[in-house]
């Protein structure tokens, strides 16, 4: 069974510069050294006729991991990320290495009074007996996390681009 996703985060920020942000390349590349984690990396990177593609690597340390993930993974957690955006408009597809599942997603930008909102609606889906709806659970929460701190990192770079 898989866990449903949706997480908002605003910024001050319009919608058109966070858009803006999240397909520049130079912000992927300061976000990923920022916040990304171990051995960040953007693997790919691709911006054609206003559709942007990237694969991102992000690493967390596995103690910063609940027991049920460290048991399962015996190591850090890798994830592969891949976002695909065009016209305020984006999916994304996160898988994690060694781990038999994915989460799957469609992210929105849309104006929202002075600044904007950013939304997650997705779903989290882990195949294995037993375990696979803690990992769900665990995965939902980490996205909401990570989500809050990329809002907060990218609020950061806009404003100190004027």
């Amino acid at each position: 069974m898989a866990r449903r996703i949706e997480h908002h985060t605003t910024s001050p920020h319009s919608a058109e510069k966070v858009f803006g942000a999240m397909v520049d390349e130079t912000y992927l590349r300061d976000r990923l050294a920022a916040i990304g984690g171990t051995n960040a990396e953007l693997v790919t990177f691709t911006s054609v006729d206003g559709k942007t593609s990237y694969q991102l690597k992000q690493g967390v340390p596995a103690e910063h991991l609940p027991s049920v993930a460290k048991s399962l993974l015996g190591g850090d957690l890798v994830i592969q990320r891949v976002e695909n955006w065009a016209a305020g408009a984006g999916t994304v597809e996160v898988t994690l290495v060694g781990v038999p599942g994915r989460l799957e997603g469609a992210f929105t930008v849309t104006d929202n009074g002075s600044g904007s909102k950013l939304t997650l609606a997705g779903e989290a889906k882990v195949s294995i007996p037993l375990v696979g709806g803690k990992l769900e659970k665990v995965i939902a929460e980490q996205v909401a996390v990570l989500l809050d701190k990329e809002s907060e990192f990218t609020s950061e770079w806009l404003a100190n681009r004027g």
